[in-house]
């Protein structure tokens, strides 16, 4: 096992590839090395239905020829494949066409030798049979709850991924994560008045997995609670989202402020910086990170250190997610936030994004709602990312006069990001579940298209 987590083969590997690079011509170069291990249990009604084992290492070398770049990838790691490599992506870089904005990270912006201790490998790797332990354990747990008639499949999983990026600037850098999840779906009612519903947990460490026990009942209950939907007449009414769906309001919003939108002029919010969005008090954070954090790392894939940040603060987005190409492009300074497969070049993206949670409980932002809906599953990806028009199919249960009452399915919920940004209220019940977390949240101005 201590081989898995020795990544100096995969450095040296990369070390080789950029010198080749500079040998073939390249004026600048950079190597990333991504180590993947993964295993897995599926089962159904009590039988295993797939195990599975995955183990690769992949490299990736992108090359600059002045302001031409270009990017190949490989799993051959031999001497030869590396040289190979070497040479096709300077003959590619010198064909491409120029980018201006392409290149390296700045060396003032690099990551120092002092490592960040984020605790993001968990030393223990379950076996198959570990792993077939928590789904059965979460299935058995599921079929114990009253009006649950069937598994829908129940799976444990846990693998190791990490990444080695080396520059011809002198950056080296590496690190390993480890990832643990176990999922459930359950399945409520007979012939034509069948629902199902699922939960599950994931963490970098097992002993931060909730238990599949509490797993498997929590599917189990949420399926016989969607027992004999109604649909509901088409109106304009407030929406609650329940926690497990409220973060993806933050993915909206990070995709909007994600610099190739706004470089490409393609977000709703490209002339939003600095500009209120949300209610006084609201603040969403970014942090690179954040102890044990599903999307943690000390550096990002250029080398560049990040740092905890407010995307928004008191309301107002305060910046822009970037890389050093889109920070270029916009007159900027990179935020960090680049990623990167073995065969593309940097992009930015979001890592650990949480709401803070608000002074109310969920029944208190359902109190007072006459008529509106608790939003507990959403359906299709229905966001103009360009207008922030939004429209998603959805599930839950209606509200009548503070109380949840009856579950509604079939209906689409549609509004403007921009409005429901505006009138967000968060609940007290903030937990750090997924890469993305918030709170139950309440937002205003939205229409629920029913019968």
């Amino acid at each position: 096992m201590s081989s898995l987590f020795d990544q100096s083969a995969l450095v040296s590997i990369a070390e080789r590839l950029v010198a080749a690079a500079r040998r073939a011509g390249a004026d600048a170069a950079d190597a990333v090395a991504v180590r993947g291990v993964s295993q897995s249990v599926e089962l159904r009604e009590g039988s295993v239905e797939e195990s599975a084992r995955a183990e690769d290492d992949d490299v990736g070398l992108r090359v600059l020829v002045g302001r031409r770049q270009a990017v190949v990838s490989t799993n051959d790691l031999s001497n030869e494949g590396v040289d190979t490599l070497a040479e096709r992506a300077v003959a590619m870089a010198r064909v491409a066409p120029e980018d201006p904005y392409a290149g390296l990270a700045e060396p003032n912006l690099l990551a120092s030798g002092d490592a960040i201790e984020l605790d993001l490998l968990d030393p223990e790797m379950p076996d198959i049979g570990i792993l077939e332990e928590r789904a059965r354990a979460a299935e058995a747990a599921a079929l114990t709850v009253d009006g649950v008639t069937k598994s829908g499949g129940a799976s444990a999983s846990a693998g190791v991924g990490g990444l080695v990026l080396v520059t011809s600037g002198g950056f080296t850098g590496c690190y390993l994560g480890s990832r643990h999840s176990i999922s459930m779906q359950a399945i409520a009612g007979n012939g034509t008045e069948m629902e199902r519903d699922y939960d599950y947990t994931s963490a970098v460490h097992a002993s931060d997995l909730e238990a599949p026990e509490a797993i498997g009942r929590s599917a189990g209950e949420r399926a016989v609670r969607r027992l004999k939907p109604r649909k509901v007449p088409t109106q304009r009414v407030p929406l609650v989202f329940d926690t497990r769906v409220a973060g993806t309001l933050l993915g909206h919003l990070t995709a909007a402020v994600n610099g190739s939108a706004i470089a490409r002029k393609t977000s709703f919010l490209r002339d939003s910086l600095d500009q209120k969005l949300f209610p006084a008090g609201i603040l969403i954070i970014d942090d690179p990170h954040r102890r044990r954090g599903l999307r943690s790392h000390p550096f990002d894939a250029e080398g560049v250190v990040g740092n905890r940040r407010a995307l928004i603060e008191d309301g107002v987005l305060t910046t822009f997610l970037l890389d050093c190409a889109t920070a270029r492009e916009l007159g900027m300074e990179t935020t960090g936030h680049a990623q990167r497969g073995v065969s593309s070049p940097p992009v930015p993206g979001a890592t650990n994004v949480h709401l803070e949670a608000g002074d109310e409980t969920p029944d208190m932002l359902i109190r007072d709602i006459d008529q509106g809906l608790f939003v507990t599953d959403l359906i299709g990806m229905g966001v103009n990312m360009v207008t922030g028009d939004y429209s998603r199919g959805a599930a839950g249960f209606w509200i009548e006069r503070g109380e949840l009452t009856f579950p509604v399915s079939e209906v689409t919920i549609a509004g403007n990001l921009v409005d429901m940004f505006a009138s967000l209220r968060p609940a007290n019940d903030l937990h750090f579940r997924y890469g993305i977390n918030a709170p139950t949240v309440r937002v205003e101005g939205a229409t629920v298209a029913g019968v």
